[in-house]
């Protein structure tokens, strides 16, 4: 009998590693801004008057979070043309299939303190990357009366996504005056998918040693009690 309980408990051991398998549906750490259209991100500056999108990181001001100096995306004031223009820079990523309790994680961080920057997480249901969808806020970071936004080293970031067939999630840097913004990056994201059903090779390896422990129970008991040595 004891050999049955240490098999069940391997079992139940197997099938909680299975079940815990968090499988990634989105992981970007940015190494190249220009090929992100190609993989599904949409860059929208919505910005009056209009200036520039996101673009590659500047390592001059800080490096990324991870991997080269340069690989994280960056916006700033130049999002905008005039000195008192509004910010309004969006970062959307591409189409994802988001299940009950999937996470998006992220680290950001600004150049300067006593800015007002400020990064909206949104997400809109479905394929549209039109803005009028993200109307579902997330989080933010900063604000938009104190200078909160981290400066002196990326800060981690870790949102739970609505449950959705499918949608994306957009980065939304937005600054009323652009004599207020500063510079900020954004580096290492990832959405994480909760998985609670064991992987079918765990599911085979639990039926097999199940199948196992029964023929061995079944033996014990069609060839009677033995008798200690």
């Amino acid at each position: 009998m004891n050999g049955v309980k240490i098999v069940a408990g391997l079992l139940a051991a197997g099938v909680a590693a299975g079940a815990s398998a968090a499988p990634l549906l989105l992981s970007e750490g940015f190494d190249d801004v220009a090929t992100l259209a190609a993989s599904g991100w949409v860059f929208t500056n919505a910005s009056t008057p209009v200036g520039l999108s996101w673009f590659q990181g500047n390592s001059g001001i800080f490096g990324a979070q991870s991997g080269a100096a340069d690989a994280y995306v960056g916006a700033n004031f130049n999002s905008t043309t005039a000195d008192d223009g509004v910010v309004d820079n969006w970062l959307i990523s591409p189409e994802l299939s988001v299940g009950a309790g999937s996470t998006l994680t992220f680290y950001t961080r600004a150049s300067d303190a006593g800015y007002l920057d400020l990064l909206e997480v949104r997400f809109a249901s479905g394929s549209s990357s039109a803005l009028s969808g993200f109307s579902t806020l997330l989080g933010t970071v900063g604000d938009a009366a104190a200078a909160s936004y981290p400066i002196d080293d990326w800060a981690a970031y870790t949102l739970t996504l609505p449950t959705a067939t499918s949608g994306r999630f957009a980065l939304h840097y937005s600054v009323a005056n652009a004599l207020d913004a500063s510079y900020i990056g954004i580096d290492s994201v990832t959405v994480t998918a909760v998985n609670a059903i064991p992987e079918p090779a765990t599911l085979l390896i639990v039926g097999l040693g199940l199948a196992v422990a029964f023929g061995a129970q079944r033996r014990r008991a069609s060839i009677g009690p033995q008798l200690s040595v």
